[in-house]
């Protein structure tokens, strides 16, 4: 996808209607770990992770081929599936299906080439 793609694809939120969004997305976050000692998506680690961040076979076969081709390590891997929960999460849903995952490593993606052009993380 190129720029123009991802702008398109997309409908525009306003601030209000994002805020909106982050909140429900966050108060999620809160429930779904409130006995675990953990606050948010980030925070995930081992059995949490795999747990709270099962995928769809299609988004399965998505990371598998992406981690292959890419060469990601665990700790990425490990990334891509928290920022994926927490795109699900914006989205109201339960499961990580593709598109949460494909967002996910897009982000991923335009980290890499940020940081190598030389933008500070």
């Amino acid at each position: 996808m190129d720029y123009n793609q991802i702008l398109e694809a997309q409908p525009q939120l306003s601030s209000a209607e994002m805020k909106v969004q982050v909140d429900g997305a966050r108060r999620l976050q809160l429930e779904r770990y409130r006995q675990m000692g953990i606050t948010f998506n980030g925070e995930l680690q081992g059995k949490l992770l795999r747990a709270h961040c099962r995928l769809h076979k299609e988004a399965e076969t998505l990371l598998r081929k992406s981690f292959e081709v890419l060469g990601l390590s665990v700790r990425a891997y490990d990334r891509i599936l928290k920022i994926a929960r927490t795109i699900a999460d914006l989205d109201g849903s339960d499961t990580l299906d593709t598109p949460h995952l494909a967002e996910a490593l897009q982000y991923r993606s335009l980290d890499k080439k940020t940081h190598s052009a030389g933008f500070p993380r």
